[in-house]
């Protein structure tokens, strides 16, 4: 853990004044990176948000400061990610939001995820004989750009639960792209790995690499694009993006590429829509957790980890013994192993989410796990469901560039919302109004079928991929207790299993739960967090049985946890984002 403070350090503290503009109110700025340094929670009466960069937070909390609520915030708080961490998020990908309803005491969940175009087929990323191409093959281009949801998702969430005017929601992000942004540091290295990528199309390549120089930390950034871009959705409230020149000019980008050409149309875009879903919950230790259904997986699958966990005493073990990694090691294999089976977008195939949740079956996996070493062997579980189809398992991949926020408002108002454009700066391309589009058709199995049995998460037309994301929150009692989410591609779902785990079962703090060492094991390898305590685990995990690989675990977690006395707020220590509130 001291690696990841030294390093943290460097990021934000070295020279402030290159990551933060003169603006920003700097004694909370400042005190919440101390907190998040000395691994502390902070803490406020009123309202709080905890994001991935210091610019979206502040333009958040000026909008709850002025009596919006938290999904003003998030339009706010978004606005500016995809401006000052365009290689995570923006109006060009799309995201899942979970909201907590202060008064109908409800949880509401809007799926706002990219959808393919009508025109694809089985074998979109297929070479001539039927064979998967290479994922990076598939990602640079327009093949793999799917109908943006993010605009929709944010004008949604507005309609459903917004109280300050929509146009003026914007003020800060357009200010900030015409007066320019000061380049992070985890934004400049991020371009320096993706050079080659970023070269490839000369919209792109002007913006990262301006008169042919490649932008780095410290650096003012502008985007009087974007700005354009922005004013025109606060007018028009996102006409312009999903009907007009912004659309028409998404499709000749697509269309145009000289690399991978897709088939995103005007009616694509016309035709998107932001749909509302049932949120997916399951009770652990008296407490209900709930996240995002299909065509996430990280409902299901998080509520799987800790329903095969939960006869387990962790609490007695501690996050110190072999035995608790043991358990939460394999209950995420049996878990991802039934992720890979029967999740995928529930409006094409019949997802069995009561079957995969019910009590009596988890507690039969979790017998599986009464025994001293690994499992050997993970196979998916056969859940009792209608139709009981017969399906291949998925072996699609995801890569880790999204972000999160979680807000609570003084209203008691509750959002969790991730939000991505999939792989680090999307497909690449980026539009006339400065902003890039999503990568999220590679989410989708490359292939339709193995040995002539479909994959659940196989590509069709108007379908949208599976996805990871795990926006979440948890009730107790009744009341929200507890709002948290993470990106970092699949296994989101295990950094998120994870702080749970550590808070409820090993009663740390929200920043302790977020800042310790990562464990993570989806199919068989035991990640490892490198240069942290996790390593010492290495040879007790590989006596266990365990397949064992240090390596770099990019999360960022934040999370808000409500009290009587009031909040207290978290950032994941790996990333620059604060936990910032009133």
């Amino acid at each position: 853990m001291a690696r990841l403070l030294i390093a943290l350090t460097l990021i934000l503290l070295v020279s402030p004044k290159v990551i933060f503009a003169e603006n920003i109110d700097w004694n909370k700025i400042e005190n919440s990176i101390q907190n998040k340094i000395k691994g502390q929670p902070v803490l406020s009466k009123n309202w709080m948000v905890s994001a991935a960069n210091p610019y979206a937070v502040k333009a958040g909390a000026e909008i709850l400061s002025r009596g919006g609520s938290a999904a003003d915030a998030m339009v706010a708080i978004q606005s500016v990610l995809g401006l000052v961490e365009p290689q995570s998020s923006g109006l060009g990908g799309g995201g899942f939001l979970l909201w907590f309803d202060s008064i109908s005491k409800n949880i509401t969940t809007l799926d706002g995820r990219e959808m393919a175009s009508r025109h694809v087929t089985a074998d979109l990323f297929q070479d001539e004989d039927g064979n998967p191409i290479k994922f990076y093959d598939a990602v640079v281009g327009g093949r793999s750009v799917g109908t943006p949801g993010i605009p929709a998702l944010m004008l949604r969430a507005h309609q459903l639960w917004g109280k300050l005017e929509w146009s003026k929601l914007f003020n800060g992000a357009i200010e900030l792209a015409k007066s320019g942004f000061i380049v992070s540091p985890r934004l400049s290295m991020l371009i320096e790995v993706e050079e080659k990528n970023l070269l490839k199309f000369n919209r792109t390549a002007d913006y990262f690499f301006p008169e042919g120089k490649r932008i780095t930390n410290g650096d003012k950034l502008k985007n009087y694009d974007y700005a354009q871009t922005l004013i025109s959705i606060a007018q028009d409230k996102t006409e312009s993006f999903y009907k007009g020149e912004i659309a028409k000019d998404i499709v000749k980008t697509v269309q145009s590429s000289y690399i991978n050409p897709g088939t995103l149309d005007l009616i694509d875009l016309s035709n998107y829509l932001v749909k509302e879903r049932p949120p997916v919950c399951i009770f652990y230790r008296n407490f209900n957790v709930c996240g995002m259904g299909p065509p996430s997986s990280g409902g299901i699958t998080v509520g799987q980890i800790l329903g095969i966990l939960e006869p387990y005493e962790l609490s007695m073990m501690g996050p110190n013994s072999v035995e608790s990694w043991r358990l939460i090691g394999d209950a995420s294999r049996l878990a991802f192993a039934d992720r890979g089976r029967y999740i995928a977008d529930s409006d094409y195939v019949k997802v069995p989410i009561k079957d995969l949740l019910d009590k009596n079956y988890l507690k039969n996996r979790s017998l599986l796990l009464q025994r001293e070493k690994a499992l050997k062997k993970i196979i998916p579980g056969i859940p009792t469901f209608d139709t009981k189809p017969l399906l291949s398992d998925d072996d699609s991949l995801e890569v880790p560039s999204t972000s999160h926020i979680s807000i609570v408002d003084k209203y008691g108002n509750v959002l969790s919302m991730t939000t991505t454009i999939e792989n680090t700066f999307g497909s690449k391309l980026m539009t006339k109004g400065g902003f890039l589009l999503n990568n999220e058709i590679t989410d989708f199995s490359f292939r339709s079928h193995i040995n002539g049995i479909p994959v659940a998460n196989r590509i069709s037309p108007k379908k949208r991929p599976r996805s990871s994301m795990a926006p979440t929150i948890i009730l107790k009692n009744g009341k929200p207790y507890l709002v948290v989410g993470s990106p970092g591609g699949s296994r989101i779902i295990g950094y998120v299993a994870k702080s749970i785990i550590a808070h409820i079962d090993w009663g740390m703090d929200i920043q302790q739960s977020l800042s310790m060492p990562h464990l993570i094991n989806r199919y068989g390898v035991y990640d490892l967090e490198k240069g942290t305590d996790a390593e010492a685990f290495e040879r007790k995990l590989i006596a266990k049985g365990f397949n064992v690989r240090p390596r770099t675990l990019n999360s960022g977690l934040h999370a808000i946890r409500i009290t009587e006395s009031g909040l207290e707020g978290g950032a994941d220590p790996r990333r620059e984002g604060i936990a910032l509130g009133n």
